[in-house]
């Protein structure tokens, strides 16, 4: 393992925790036997400025603090650069921390960063855009587009699963047409995951994903009603072997994706995309420090 003798961290401090924890990780980082460029973000816009002045330095190591959404909207910058991300969590679901095992605490991430090893992982792609944990299509993009701004922020968890369950009741089943290169296949569905990782909103939902696989998986849930997609959430919630029951997954390094009607994909909970689309594997593309592995 290499010697990490330089970092730089990048906090959005308009995700839910960050203006309150940046200084906390600041705190915490203070015993880590290098120093950090510490940088607090509070104008999304400004992110991919100021994590490209920090890669400028040539850090071997670059921390982005966030949710799932900010770490794969600025993951593609690190793409090609010799150096390690770090993930300080500070989202809401967090599924890209959970995939990797990092505890989800601000104490607790730094001391993977601290005590860690650097993994090598995919990451997953829709068309150019590389993503580190999970697409969908369905209910998700609905909610991501329409979720009045700031209700995350400051209502939390309820505030958002309230807005959910009213764009639940407007939500309609759609067309998946699916091609993983050996076969194509045409079927009525409530949601369709897009997976480099096992975790969607927090939740553990595609077994098959793996972000060391090699492969990237196309998970759709079958059904003419949305009753099957809320007995596949709380069946998936629940941890219930029923989860499988209406889903059926499609792997491969590149699978084609279209829908009738033509429908938004968020990726990482932002919608930046819209059917038809290609999903690839990137594989083996970036380094992020993990949990040591006990030997």
């Amino acid at each position: 393992m290499r010697e990490i003798k330089s970092a730089a961290m990048v906090v959005n401090a308009k995700s839910r925790k960050g203006q309150k924890l940046f200084k906390h990780a600041c705190a915490a980082m203070k015993g880590l036997p290098y120093d950090v460029d510490a940088r607090a973000v509070e104008n999304p816009k400004d992110l991919e400025d100021v994590v490209r002045d920090v890669l400028a330095a040539k850090p071997d190591l670059v921390i982005l603090g966030g949710g799932d959404g900010t770490i794969s909207g600025l993951v593609d910058l690190l793409v090609g650069h010799d150096v390690i991300l770090g993930v300080l969590p500070l989202g809401t679901a967090n599924s890209f921390a959970r995939t990797l095992g990092i505890p989800l605490t601000v104490d607790g991430a730094v001391e993977v960063l601290r005590t860690g090893q650097p993994r090598r992982i995919d990451l997953g792609m829709i068309d150019g855009d590389y993503f580190a944990n999970c697409a969908a299509m369905g209910i998700s993009p609905q909610i991501a587009e329409t979720v009045p701004h700031g209700l995350k922020k400051v209502l939390g968890m309820v505030g958002y699963l309230g807005w959910a369950s009213y764009q639940f009741a407007r939500f309609k089943p759609f067309t998946l047409i699916v091609d993983d290169g050996t076969k194509k296949r045409k079927m009525r569905v409530v949601e369709v995951r897009i997976s480099n990782g096992p975790y969607h909103g927090g939740t553990w939902l595609v077994d098959e994903a793996s972000v060391d696989s090699g492969e990237i998986v196309v998970q759709a849930v079958r059904g003419h009603y949305k009753r099957k997609l809320a007995y596949n959430w709380a069946a998936s919630f629940l941890g219930m072997k029923e989860r499988h029951q209406d889903t059926i997954s499609f792997l491969g390094t590149r699978v084609t994706i279209d829908t009738e009607p033509s429908l938004p994909i968020s990726i990482d909970g932002e919608v930046l995309a819209k059917t038809p689309v290609t999903a690839r594997i990137s594989a083996g593309v970036i380094e992020v420090m993990a949990p040591a592995v006990e030997s």
